[in-house]
């Protein structure tokens, strides 16, 4: 089972270390998906590391869905979340970015130029990566947020950089971002 609650309705941390069970891309994109259309946090395991640095076959980042929102009310939920990271592109998705960095994609300026992504080729590459390598579990939660806030300062998460300051990666990762970044603007805009 993948959503695993402790007595009391506390949620357990190890649902997502260690989960019952894993889905893959081929899983989550049929319809209906086993993804719920609820809050929640959801983490991600990878069968091939995106890093030499990282060690495959565990858990290297969690999200959430929806975000905390002081003066709006999201409308995201796991099953948008999830299905956005396997199918969606850099711009939209924090996670394929770090993966398409990772990966040594080349990030490209769109559109009208503010938003970054592996233009069409690259990202079609990046889901065919995620759905041969990446595996996703998931918990659902009211306030998601906080459980996320936990995770990150408790665990070892290397493909976080918000409020993961702590993990030996962050430096690397920022960097190798920031570096792909940079290559982008000094590109041409791609159609």
């Amino acid at each position: 089972m993948i959503s695993r609650r402790a007595p009391g309705g506390a949620v357990e941390a190890s649902a997502l270390v260690s989960p019952d069970q894993v889905r893959s891309a081929q899983e989550v994109l049929v319809r209906p998906s086993p993804v719920p259309a609820a809050a929640g946090v959801y983490g991600w395991h990878f069968e091939q590391s995106p890093h030499p640095d990282l060690d495959a076959g565990r858990l290297l980042y969690v999200g959430i869905a929806p975000r905390f929102m002081a003066n709006r009310t999201s409308t995201q939920n796991l099953r948008k979340r999830v299905r956005y990271h396997y199918r969606g592109n850099a711009a939209g998705s924090t996670l394929r970015l770090t993966l398409g960095c990772l990966l040594g994609l080349e990030l490209r300026r769109v559109g009208s130029g503010k938003r970054m992504t592996f233009g069409k080729a690259g990202e079609a590459t990046l889901s065919q990566w995620m759905a041969d390598n990446a595996r996703v579990c998931w918990i659902e939660q009211s306030e998601p947020w906080d459980l996320e806030s936990q995770l990150i300062s408790q665990l070892d998460l290397p493909l976080n950089l918000d409020q993961n300051g702590h993990n030996p990666f962050h430096s690397r990762l920022k960097e190798i971002r920031a570096q792909a970044r940079q290559r982008a603007r000094e590109l041409p805009i791609s159609s």
